[in-house]
């Protein structure tokens, strides 16, 4: 059977832009990609990427606290949305425009359309039309999910936050993840008054206690009004925003509301049942290690297989798909240690095994230091950095790294690196610290502090 590609990727985020450059480029398939909003996917317009520059944004009044305290005659004024925002999406303009551009230098046919599955080897555009491809992979991300209120359509999510007209005197966050959290001081640190909850007893479910709550007691210390264990029971409309009471009795109004309560796969009316794609019970696509489907013709990437939800996972499946696909060299994307970052104000690194998960899978130490840092403490901030090694009594490898501090994000890299390559506690005990530096204290470490 003559087919009208070799391959058709749905989706134009992270993960299928990878496959269809490369699988174009490199391996001279013909290609096609459809994406029903914008290239660049959640990352780029929706997620990491005007995320980071509203972190970078609301970090400024912190500094120019700290260059007073070092002497400069510094001052800030309130922060002004109106001029960042146009910069914000002109910025994002450019890097969709830069997918764009490098999808068609490879050669991929790309079609500004929603596609849906026909079966195992057709996809129907929006507009009608239908191609026939030899391999389909679905690569749609993920999509915010909202519970059920009657005042659901003045709900905020992460999509709709980048897009306010101004920013709200204040604002309720309701969720505890890494959305939320990064949002709550990011808003804050704009001069916004936050309310967080969270139904869980600390924020930041899944990552290392320890961190967890070095975290959250530093948000208080900065200013968001973070509440834990407790929920949204009522929500209606009034002058002046959204009336809301808590499960704990709270009432209170705010201008917005914004949910971060998770993400799940956005495979509503994608076809796959029609198709035969089987699914989870949270709407993920169910693939192999391979990324294939329970269709052999049919493979899925990223967010939409609900794996390991992180922009850089996704390209690094792209590329593997393209492997074992069109270059006939079975590849399996690699989900072991991999290293994340939150952008919360400080920022919480992490790699490996929390200590939680290390105690259930072996005897284990746990080396662990905080400290307030030599910058911040001179300007008489009360940060205090948290840095914690989970180290194997059997093998003295390092199972885990947790940092929290400014530019945690960058120096989970570096350390990520050393437990990917099977560093042991005495590899990094070896290493010549560089002095005076927060991260020295990686490898100057000596005594645990407690065994289990």
């Amino acid at each position: 059977m003559a087919f009208d590609f070799d391959l058709f990727v749905i989706g134009g985020g992270s993960g299928g832009v990878r496959a269809a450059r490369l699988a174009a480029g490199e391996a001279g398939a013909k290609v096609g990609l459809a994406e029903e909003y914008r290239l660049g996917g959640t990352c780029v317009i929706r997620g990491c990427v005007p995320k980071k520059l509203m972190v970078f944004a609301s970090g400024y009044p912190r500094l120019v606290e700290d260059a007073q305290a070092y002497g400069w005659e510094a001052q800030i004024g309130s922060f002004d949305w109106n001029t960042f925002k146009p910069k914000l999406h002109a910025e994002l303009d450019r890097l969709e425009g830069l997918y764009g551009n490098t999808l068609n230098n490879a050669g991929v046919e790309v079609f500004d359309a929603r596609a849906t599955l026909e079966d195992a080897h057709t996809v129907r555009l929006g507009d009608g039309r239908t191609f026939t491809a030899k391999h389909i992979l679905v690569a749609v991300g993920g999509w915010p999910y909202v519970p059920e209120f009657d005042v659901a359509d003045e709900i905020l999510t992460s999509n709709e936050i980048f897009h306010l007209e101004k920013l709200p005197k204040n604002i309720l966050i309701v969720g505890g993840g890494f959305i939320a959290c990064e949002f709550a001081c990011i808003l804050n640190g704009m001069g916004v008054e936050v309310t967080q909850y969270y139904r869980g007893e600390q924020i930041l479910r899944g990552f290392d206690g320890e961190a967890r709550g070095h975290v959250a007691e530093l948000m208080r210390e900065g200013g968001v009004n973070l509440h834990v264990g407790t929920d949204v029971l009522e929500m209606k409309k009034v002058d002046g925003g959204l009336w809301v009471k808590s499960a704990d009795g709270k009432e209170g109004v705010y201008e917005k509301v914004m949910y971060a309560t998770g993400r799940r796969p956005n495979t509503a009316n994608l076809g796959l049942d029609k198709a035969g794609v089987k699914t989870g019970r949270n709407g993920e696509i169910i693939v192999d290690e391979y990324s294939q489907t329970s269709v052999p013709s049919i493979y899925a990437v990223g967010d939409v297989t609900d794996r390991i939800n992180l922009t850089p996972v996704a390209i690094r499946e792209g590329a593997a798909f393209v492997e074992t696909v069109f270059h006939g060299r079975p590849t399996k994307p690699d989900h072991e240690l991999v290293a994340s970052a939150v952008f919360t104000q400080p920022e919480l690194g992490c790699v490996g095994l929390t200590e939680e998960q290390a105690r259930e899978q072996e005897p284990i130490e746990v080396y662990a230091t905080s400290f307030r840092p030599m910058q911040s403490l001179f300007a008489g901030r009360p940060d205090r950095v948290m840095m914690k090694l989970i180290v194997s009594q059997e093998t003295r490898k390092v199972l885990g790294v947790h940092i929290v501090s400014e530019g945690a994000g960058e120096l989970i890299q570096m350390a990520a690196i050393a437990v990917k390559m099977g560093a042991t506690k005495e590899d990094f005990d070896r290493t010549v610290a560089v002095h005076p530096t927060m991260s020295e204290e990686l490898v100057t470490m000596k005594a645990p502090v407690r065994s289990a």
